[in-house]
C-alpha cells in the first residue's frame, strides 16, 4: 500500500512487469487473475490514500492492467474502513447506494474494460513511466489500448510514439489526437484505443 498511498506509479509499472511484461520469464504472462484495491480483510483504499484525488487512478490501473478488476461493495462511492476497528468497520450494512463521481468514474471504466478485448485479454508493455505517470498498452491481434494516468496535481504532456494518429477514450468517448505530444490533466486517467498497428 505504500505505493498506492504516494502513487509511485515507477514501482506498481515495474511490479507489473515482472508479473505480465512480454518477457518469457515473467510470473503470470497468459493468466486471468483476480486483482482488486481493498476487500473484506483489509483497510479500504479510500482510508489509506491521504491524497482522495488518486482514488480513481487506483480504479483506473486496477481496470486498465492485465487481471480480472473486482470491487469490493461500497468502494464505487469510496466507503472508508479500517482493519483496526473491526469486522463490522470493513463489513458494514449501507442502507442505499451513495452514487458520486467516483462511481460515475468507476462505472465509464468498468463498461471500457467489458466492451475491449485489449483491457480483457491483451498483452502488457510499458510505454512510457515516471514516478506519477505511466502509458502502458494492452494488445491483443484485433485491439490495442493505451492506458494513460497521471498521478500528479499538474498536467503532464507526454512524448511517445503512440502507433496511430488518433485514438478514442474508452472511458469518455472522446476522440485523442497523438499529434504535438499527449496532454495528460491532472489526476487524470484515459484508455485511448488506436487502429490496429
Amino acid at each position: 500500500y505504500s505505493s498506492l498511498n504516494s502513487m509511485n506509479l515507477f514501482e506498481i509499472v515495474h511490479s507489473l512487469k515482472r508479473q505480465f511484461g512480454p518477457e518469457p520469464w515473467t510470473l503470470y504472462k497468459g493468466k486471468h487473475l483476480l486483482c482488486f484495491a481493498d476487500n473484506h480483510d483489509v483497510t479500504r483504499a479510500a482510508s489509506i490514500l491521504t491524497n482522495p484525488n488518486h482514488l480513481p487512478l487506483i480504479y483506473g490501473l486496477a481496470f486498465g492492467m492485465p487481471g480480472i478488476p473486482c470491487l469490493y461493495y461500497g468502494s464505487e462511492w469510496g466507503a472508508l474502513g479500517e482493519k483496526s476497528q473491526g469486522d463490522d468497520a470493513l463489513r458494514p450494512a449501507f442502507d442505499a447506494p451513495e452514487w458520486n463521481a467516483l462511481t460515475d468514474q468507476i462505472a465509464a471504466m468498468a463498461k471500457a474494460h467489458r466492451e475491449s478485448e485489449a483491457l480483457c485479454y491483451g498483452d502488457f508493455k510499458d510505454v512510457v513511466l515516471t514516478n506519477h505517470q505511466t502509458i502502458f498498452q494492452r494488445r491483443t491481434d484485433a485491439e490495442r489500448v493505451l492506458v494513460a494516468i497521471n498521478a500528479s496535481d499538474a498536467p503532464y504532456t507526454a512524448h511517445f510514439d503512440a502507433g496511430c494518429g488518433q485514438a478514442v477514450d474508452l472511458i469518455t468517448g472522446k476522440l485523442h489526437d497523438f499529434g504535438g505530444g499527449s496532454e495528460l490533466p491532472p489526476y487524470s486517467v484515459a484508455f485511448w484505443k488506436c487502429e490496429k498497428a
